[in-house]
């Protein structure tokens, strides 16, 4: 049976480095993206998708992140204040999953970007996650027609979905695309403190849990000032 999130985790504690002068005053998912901030555009995709509730976790420049979603109802937002600790994206999770629930919820990347094909790709997630074959599932952006990427991608992903992490000096086809729905169980025993998700993306490959979906659309790497632009041109693409 297909899952229906009504739940979401998304990431807005990094501190926007590479983002930088834009992120000298002003945290990297408020950078405003045709028209609204980047937070914004996530919120609203997770609202289109049933999601009532996300929690937003905060470390650098909280408060503006915290005044922005105040009064938001669709969905209703929860913050996780790390500001007095750095937990990364993995021990961020970890900590707001008492928040959370025991059931599968969406978890995206407050400056992911991306631009739906004919249905919600986040509702598509939901309709392909099978809970009892898979702990982890990814949205997963060819490199070919993404937009500000240019890497070696992420993962290879068989024809059932299953994916494969890229070795070293390996090329392949696909890259995380910020937005996946996770299942909580794969977080028993995890780590205390800080560190990356990408270990739990490792877990469940190493289980046979981890699967892929193709984006339905374009997907946008939103990383420096530079590629902002090369987002809106293509915001304004679409709509034309």
């Amino acid at each position: 049976m297909p899952v229906k999130p009504t739940k979401a985790m998304v990431l807005a504690a990094g501190f926007g480095l590479r983002m930088r002068p834009l992120t000298d005053k002003m945290p990297k998912p408020m950078v405003p993206v045709a028209g609204q901030p980047l937070l914004d555009h996530v919120l609203d995709k997770l609202a289109q998708a049933g999601v009532t509730e996300a929690v937003v976790n905060v470390h650098y420049l909280p408060d503006q992140i915290i005044a922005h979603t105040r009064a938001r109802q669709h969905p209703r937002v929860t913050i996780s204040d790390e500001r007095d600790q750095v937990l990364g994206t993995g021990g961020g999770v970890v900590k707001a999953l008492p928040l959370l629930g025991d059931a599968p919820f969406f978890h995206v990347n407050s400056d992911t970007l991306w631009i739906d094909g004919v249905r919600s790709n986040l509702t598509r997630l939901a309709e392909n996650f099978d809970p009892a074959s898979m702990d982890i599932l990814l949205l997963m952006a060819p490199t070919a027609t993404s937009i500000g990427y240019n890497g070696r991608g992420d993962y290879g992903m068989l024809p059932d979905g299953s994916l494969r992490k890229r070795k070293e000096k390996e090329i392949v086809p696909f890259v995380y695309a910020g937005a996946a729905i996770l299942s909580p169980k794969i977080f028993e025993g995890a780590p205390q403190g800080e560190f990356s998700l990408t270990k739990m993306f490792d877990r469940a490959g190493e289980q046979d849990r981890l699967f892929g979906l193709r984006l339905d659309g374009v997907w946008m790497h939103v990383g420096t000032p530079d590629a902002v632009h090369a987002a809106e041109e293509a915001f304004l693409e679409s709509v034309a």
